[in-house]
């Protein structure tokens, strides 16, 4: 037992970011099986919950494995939902070569396996729903976004990048808070108490009261991302957190940032570093103002690259416009970071100028990768497929989050 133990520890690294659900348990005990959350039509019992938090537990999964363990199950549900309205559901055969799979990850067999969860109080249902789960969730995303993440050649040579080594990838969550002049002392108290957070669950539910960024229906979660597109002044505050740490505030023109790390892995994929980032940035004034916001969401259903603002700001001052590419570290760290979620003609209305009175519409014109030609360019390939698979899959799984009904008993 204690070298399936250690075997099992092995999968710490890889239990980061995992998708791990329960299905329906059998009624005995029925005491031990009353809900304790509702996802939709769905149910999580107590029962549940222990095993989830339990299984964490033996993963040796970082931060707090109760706050983990909720967190997760309401996900792992909505996946599962999500999979079973598309049809899919994986046959038994496949969820038991799953099982296989996961298992030899640690260096055991399916059976061994089991029997080192089993000695930890973790049944063998638990592992099969989680991997069930899992492939539920992988077969969803490759059905829906597969086709959607199609590489050209030219697109593939504007990402190129210098290669070589592994990279960082960070799974954040994010508040900002706007801190008129008015306002700033109240809002720097309160990013100094939310500093001290150590819970996901806590966060996310700052982040949906008082962050004013398009994540906050999400709680603030943002999809994994690579270390190297996060602003220079934020990557060593970053990995100076333990998974389910907060940065202290971040102050920023009109506001107070914070940061949340969920997870982090090294991967074999190293992404493009780049020489400068391309970028355009429409002042509209009236700040957060409902008319203001509302102007901005009309003229994002209007423009889809960055050249077309040139004929949104015909007429207006000069300064309404302002187009700029720039190396990373010369671009405002606000903006930098609003930027490193988007994609090319994607925009962000978060930021505002002027002590609030400014509202930025944001929008990503294009990034110039450093190129190094040592780069295998199959490789490359494939991990910039699956970083926007990925990047695609969490984006989703946000969204069933925000349109979701979720009641904790």
């Amino acid at each position: 037992m204690q070298l399936l133990n250690t075997s099992i520890r092995k999968l710490s690294a890889l239990a980061l970011g995992i998708t791990l659900a329960f299905g329906p348990v059998s009624a005995q005990a029925q005491n031990m099986f009353a809900p304790v959350i509702r996802i939709n039509d769905s149910v999580v019992t107590a029962y549940e919950l222990e095993q989830r938090q339990r299984m964490l537990t033996v993963l040796n999964a970082p931060g707090n494995a109760a706050d983990l363990a909720r967190e997760q199950l309401i996900d792992d549900r909505l996946r599962i939902q999500a999979a079973e309205a598309a049809g899919i559901i994986p046959s038994p055969e496949e969820v038991l070569d799953g099982m296989e799979e996961f298992a030899q990850r640690a260096n055991l067999t399916r059976d061994e396996f089991l029997q080192a969860l089993e000695g930890n109080g973790v049944a063998a249902q638990t592992f099969r729903d989680f991997v069930r789960a899992g492939l539920s969730w992988r077969l969803l995303v490759q059905a829906r976004f597969a086709g959607r993440v199609n590489l050209s050649e030219a697109e593939i040579d504007r990402a190129l990048g210098a290669s070589g080594g592994s990279s960082v990838r960070v799974l954040l969550s994010e508040i900002i808070m706007p801190a008129p002049p008015q306002q700033a002392e109240a809002v720097r108290a309160r990013a100094d108490r939310i500093s001290q957070i150590t819970s996901e669950a806590e966060f996310s539910a700052q982040a949906r009261q008082f962050s004013a960024t398009a994540t906050r229906g999400a709680g603030g979660r943002l999809p994994w991302q690579n270390l190297e597109n996060l602003p220079p002044v934020l990557r060593p505050l970053v990995l100076a957190l333990a998974p389910g740490e907060v940065t202290d505030p971040i102050p920023i023109p009109n506001a107070v940032a914070l940061f949340q790390l969920r997870g982090v892995e090294e991967t074999g994929f190293t992404a493009p570093t780049y020489s400068a980032i391309e970028y355009a940035a429409y002042y509209l004034p009236g700040g957060r103002s409902d008319a203001t916001l509302a102007q901005a969401r009309v003229l994002a259903s209007q423009v889809d690259r960055c050249d077309d603002l040139y004929g949104v700001a015909k007429g207006k001052p000069e300064e309404a416009l302002e187009r700029q590419a720039l190396p990373p570290a010369d671009i405002p760290t606000d903006m930098a970071f609003e930027l490193s979620k988007l994609d090319p003609g994607e925009v962000s209305t978060a930021l505002t100028r002027s002590n609030g009175q400014t509202l930025v519409f944001l929008m990503l014109c294009g990034r110039t990768a450093e190129v190094n030609d040592d780069v295998d360019r199959d490789q490359f390939a494939l991990g910039l497929r699956n970083q926007r698979l990925n990047s695609l899959a969490e984006s989703y799984l946000a969204q069933l989050r925000s349109d979701a009904r979720i009641v904790t008993q």
